[in-house]
């Protein structure tokens, strides 16, 4: 096992081919072991060269809507009138607080998404 710092792309893609190589090995093994090292060095780099943010609000609500079989009078239960959640939707209306709390709590959204600007 010769495993190094990942500290180029050069190095992120020959750790990724020999990850390929080894991601089926048996647990408690050396090719094991190896697989679970670089797979922690892997999920660094790229946590440090690709980040990714957060999603956009609306786009939550509407994803997670659809994921629940939700449809916007459902939604109306927990942030008012269906013009609201249309409004909302439509990004003519902006989120206040409390809803962002009902929908948090709702949709399981977490809070730091639903108040970011949109």
């Amino acid at each position: 096992m010769d495993i190094k710092a990942i500290k180029s792309e050069e190095d992120y893609n020959q750790a990724l081919k020999r990850l390929d190589k080894i991601f089926h090995a048996e647990v408690d093994t050396p090719e094991g072991d190896e697989a679970e090292v670089l797979s922690i060095l892997i999920e660094k780099y790229e946590d440090e060269h690709y980040p990714i943010g957060m999603p956009d609000p609306i786009e939550a609500i509407k994803f997670r809507m659809e994921q629940m079989g939700m449809k916007q009078k459902d939604l109306a239960e927990v942030v008012g009138f269906t013009s609201r959640v249309s409004e909302i939707l439509n990004r003519k209306r902006k989120l206040t607080l409390n809803m962002i709390r009902k929908l948090s709590s709702t949709l399981q959204i977490p809070t730091e998404v639903l108040v970011q600007d949109y």
